[in-house]
């Protein structure tokens, strides 16, 4: 069995990316550069460190080790001389091409996708968040058991090891589908209990705004300056897994709550997409989204093109949303404003210092208001509750007080003027 690495161990690792001609025609040479760099982050913020990078321009993949004969020699050789630990390889490889490469080269190889699982491992700390990470790292690792008990045994524990522990990969299929079952189920009840929380905030009739954006944009840091809370931040990549909601106040006395979700990344694992639908729900739940985009990043642009990839892939768009360009303290001088123009809603702000925070409000109360629609009822004195609920959630422009009940001009959310309508209209 693997023997467990000490907590503040770091690993080393050898970086491989390969440059395919679909590679670069999708993203481009500086974006794959962006790439790599990210991986190293990644890396890092898994606790390891790059000690070489062996890069390969191939027209597509070799179907046997992905990086064909010649290059896993070179990587060997790399290896030797730098000596790695591991290989972190800058893509999603097939259980074939993993196994391969391990027989070969003779240490543990994770991909990119293993990166990402084994960084969600470290990061869960709900119920919740722990259910859904190991739901996504066993579908990632099913196709990947067989045979792997004697070479994992023979492998470091340690990045790409993390998760449902060395038992559990050695057993058979059965047992992990069965495993995979349970966690759906359990999962399940989550969402159950996720919708009567939105329900329940529903029937309040106050807006939720869900915050997403790339990774490390800051949406934890702006939660706690709109909310004055105290969710954990930090400068890593995926700090926050579980999601958050807090209230918070708008300037002209209107409550709305804000919901932070777990940050996005370029090619995003569909392992993750399915296992975390019960977070992601209250992204496609919510009344208005907040784009959280770290303007200071140099490939600012390209991150908010893989935020609108992930959120098509869930049926949803930017085009409504509010555009938050954080950590303009970062920056010297403003934004390009040909770029910024193109953007919905525009809010520089800095989440840091606060810049720019009491803008955002007034741009959050604005689009609240602006969906809000004004209606005349009339409310029988056997209905009071219905009263009691306009005077919470409407601005009252008129009230008459009559033999038969109360008329009320008032503006109302129009799910809370719906919902209202149709309470009178039931009694």
């Amino acid at each position: 069995m693997p023997t467990p690495l000490a907590p503040d161990q770091v690993e080393s690792a050898l970086l491989v990316t390969v440059m395919t001609e679909d590679l670069i025609r999708t993203y481009g040479d500086p974006q794959l550069n962006a790439r790599r760099e990210e991986l190293q982050r990644l890396l890092e913020t898994a606790g390891g460190t790059a000690v070489g990078e062996v890069m390969q321009p191939r027209r597509r993949p070799d179907r046997a080790t992905f990086v064909g004969k010649g290059k896993v020699e070179e990587i060997s050789e790399a290896l030797a001389a730098s000596g790695a630990e591991m290989v972190v390889v800058n893509h999603e490889l097939s259980p074939s091409q993993q196994r391969n490469l391990e027989d070969i080269l003779e240490v543990r190889v994770v991909d990119r996708t293993r990166l990402i699982l084994d960084i969600f491992a470290q990061r869960a700390r709900s119920r919740e968040g722990k259910l859904q990470v190991e739901l996504a790292q066993l579908s990632y690792l099913l196709p990947r058991l067989t045979g792997r008990g004697e070479q994992l045994s023979r492998l470091a524990g340690g990045i790409g090891t993390r998760g449902p522990g060395e038992t559990k990969l050695e057993t058979d299929r059965r047992r992990v589908r069965r495993r995979m079952t349970d966690l759906r189920e359990d999962i399940e009840e989550v969402r159950a209990h996720r919708r009567l929380l939105r329900e329940k905030r529903r029937r309040d009739g106050v807006p939720v705004f869900a915050l997403v954006g790339y990774t490390n944009a800051g949406k934890s840091t702006l939660l706690n300056h709109l909310t004055d809370s105290d969710q954990q931040a930090e400068d890593k990549l995926f700090a926050t897994l579980d999601p958050a909601v807090r209230r918070t106040q708008l300037p002209s006395g209107l409550a709305a709550y804000l919901v932070d979700t777990v940050g996005f990344v370029r090619d995003l694992p569909s392992q993750l997409r399915s296992a975390f639908r019960a977070t992601l729900e209250e992204v496609l739940e919510a009344d208005y989204l907040i784009h959280v985009v770290d303007v200071s990043h140099h490939e600012w642009l390209e991150q908010i093109s893989a935020v609108e990839e992930v959120l098509l892939s869930m049926g949803l768009t930017l085009d409504d949303a509010i555009t938050v360009l954080n950590k303009v303290d970062r920056l010297d001088g403003s934004p390009p404003h040909a770029e910024v123009r193109e953007l919905p809603n525009p809010v520089q702000v800095s989440a840091v210092t606060g810049d720019g925070i009491p803008g955002l409000r007034q741009v959050m109360d604005r689009i609240v208001r602006e969906s809000r629609v004004r209606h005349e009822f009339d409310v029988p004195y056997s209905r009071m509750d219905v009263l009691d609920e306009i005077h919470r959630y409407g601005e009252i422009h008129a009230e008459e007080y009559r033999e038969d009940g109360v008329r009320l001009d008032v503006t109302l959310p129009k799910s809370t003027a719906e919902r209202t309508r149709s309470r009178l209209d039931s009694q």
